[in-house]
């Protein structure tokens, strides 16, 4: 029942994103097509989470802030993309063994480092949570930057503006060889601390080249 309801608000927020936004896809080649795979994106916008789900051809899985889930709608629509709520005032171990299991059964997680949204559209440190969830699941790792969202619904807005957006789904990386769970707690932290700074450099790559790059969009 979940894979209908989803494939049909796939669909829908699809068609909306291509009409509306002019919805543009880069690189979703580089999404493996098989097994358990981290989508880590940028966060600016409400708007990220659905428009990068509809970007994937693959069913995803959302660490959604739990915030969201408090108003009965919003919970229906959130579940019914497939997300599932997470603490940011502390250690959810609960969303984060969630998010190993999807991964370790073969499924996508889409993933925001940042845990919340920019005010400003900079980039700003991740969360720790990640790098554990990269490290204990070995799951392949897409960096990804959503382009555009941050003018369409920005923090505060009310109300969509037809501005273009556009998804850039980087190469694969690769944790695997690094995976580890012995160690000291304080060893496990910089493994984990130093994934995510891996992964933030990796969207901050693909930031400056979507800024610079010559396709109509800024």
């Amino acid at each position: 029942m979940r894979g209908l309801v989803y494939r049909a608000v796939h669909v829908i927020i699809f068609l909306f994103a291509k009409i509306f936004f002019r919805l543009k896809i880069v690189g979703h080649s580089n999404i493996p097509r098989k097994g358990g795979v981290i989508v880590a994106a940028n966060h600016v916008s409400y708007l990220d989470p659905p428009l990068i789900g509809c970007s994937i051809l693959r069913s995803a899985n959302f660490m959604a802030m739990s915030e969201l889930f408090k108003n009965p709608f919003c919970r229906v629509i959130y579940r019914a993309i497939g997300a599932f709520p997470i603490k940011r005032e502390e250690a959810d171990t609960k969303a984060i063994k969630n998010a190993i299991r999807l991964l370790k059964e073969g499924n996508v997680v889409v993933i925001f480092p940042e845990g919340t949204r920019s005010y400003d559209g900079k980039l700003q440190e991740p969360k720790g949570g990640v790098g554990m969830i990269v490290s204990l699941s070995k799951a392949k790792v897409v960096p990804a930057f959503i382009k555009g969202t941050e003018k369409a619904f920005p923090r505060g807005a009310w109300i969509f503006k037809p501005v273009p957006v556009t998804v850039y789904f980087g190469e694969p990386l690769e944790f695997s060889g690094e995976a580890t769970k012995k160690g000291l707690s304080a060893e496990r932290k910089i493994h984990y601390n130093n994934i995510n700074m891996k992964i933030m450099d990796e969207i901050t790559k693909m930031q400056e080249k979507a800024v610079n790059r010559g396709d109509g969009r800024e």
